[in-house]
């Protein structure tokens, strides 16, 4: 399996529910009704109280539990001096790494790479042209040797040149029957319960969640909605620059192979911005390229909550930080402590 994880390895950077608490339910106190029987009139015996719900019951019990929870009443109860009024309680969620895995690559450039496969009998130059030449031998370290500069090359030509609806219909399928290389499983499969549950919490106190990632937009919000719970309109992602025009008798998006804004590392600060127009007073990432979100987030005024999920269960999962080219998590791991 190491060696697997070897082949795959690449830069990040290129490649760009569980129920809330449910409220206490009133106690029948005793004598408030009463029971016949053949000897007299008995009153019922008190009814305990029902216990509440752990909303986050795959979290093991630990302070980033117990900080979750003092964050959200300290925000949404009224007489808390950090309330926070609902219309401000946003909170922005990195998506690879942090809601799904991205072991042992970005899933979206494991999309593309099964693109090349699918569309190289319709270009014959690919046959000889890098990084497709490698990839179309099999061999996949050879093709991804040539670093950002190739990986841009190989999801340009696989994310251009169709409408969106055509691309949309597209990922779609690739999602709905791509399994992934090491578990067998679908992508949306590889998602995390604890941040399922988490998602769920938060929206149970009003907060809106957000995707913040340097994954494409259009691609997110294809599965965001059915697998997280979050609307389209509530992803931030990188995306490439579109063309509105007239093909056959109809008015389309064409995808275009230019890069409009790629949402990470400074990007994501940016990308809420312009996409919330709001701070967000909370942030969840797992990465260097989540730090300045997180930033962003936790140096504003009033109560703000950041938090790190570092990966560290290689029998379960994957572990992986500081040296890794996938979700490496290096600078941010060194920065965590003093920021809270």
């Amino acid at each position: 399996m190491k060696s697997d994880r070897t082949l795959f390895d690449v830069n990040r950077r290129a490649m760009l529910s569980a129920l809330a608490a449910l409220p206490a339910l009133p106690m029948l106190l005793p004598g408030s009704a009463q029971a016949q029987s053949g000897t007299g009139t008995l009153p019922l015996a008190p009814v305990a109280p029902v216990p509440i719900a752990d909303p986050l019951p795959a979290w093991n019990d630990t302070a980033s539990k117990n900080a979750i929870f003092n964050f959200v009443e300290r925000v949404t109860r009224q007489s808390s001096p950090d309330f926070v009024p609902e219309g401000d309680r946003i909170a922005t969620f990195d998506n690879d790494g942090t809601l799904w895995g991205e072991q042992p690559m970005c899933f979206q450039l494991l999309f593309a790479l099964d693109r090349v496969k699918v569309l190289a009998p319709k270009d014959s130059e690919w046959k000889t042209e890098e990084p497709f030449a490698s990839l179309l031998k099999g061999d996949l370290k050879g093709a991804l040797a040539g670093g950002e500069p190739a990986i841009f090359k190989l999801v340009v030509a696989t994310h251009s040149g169709m409408t969106v609806d055509e691309f949309n219909d597209i990922a779609r399928d690739w999602l709905a029957t791509a399994r992934h290389p090491i578990t067998k499983r679908l992508y949306t499969e590889m998602v995390y319960q604890p941040m399922l549950e988490l998602l769920a919490y938060l929206r149970a106190n009003a907060f809106k969640t957000f995707i913040v990632s340097g994954g494409g937009i259009d691609f997110i919000r294809i599965f965001s909605e059915r697998v997280y719970g979050i609307p389209t309109q509530q992803v931030v992602g990188s995306s490439g620059k579109t063309k509105f025009e007239l093909q056959n008798g109809k008015w389309v998006l064409t995808r275009l192979p230019e890069v409009d804004f790629i949402k990470d590392g400074p990007g994501k600060p940016a990308g809420i911005n312009a996409h919330i127009g709001r701070c967000p007073i909370a942030a969840f990432g797992n990465s260097d390229g989540d730090m300045q979100m997180l930033q962003y987030t936790t140096s504003g005024s009033g109560a703000r909550f950041g938090l790190i999920v570092h990966h560290t269960d290689a029998e379960r999962e994957w572990a992986y930080d500081r040296t890794s080219s996938i979700g490496k998590l290096d600078k941010a791991l060194d920065a965590a402590p003093a920021a809270g």
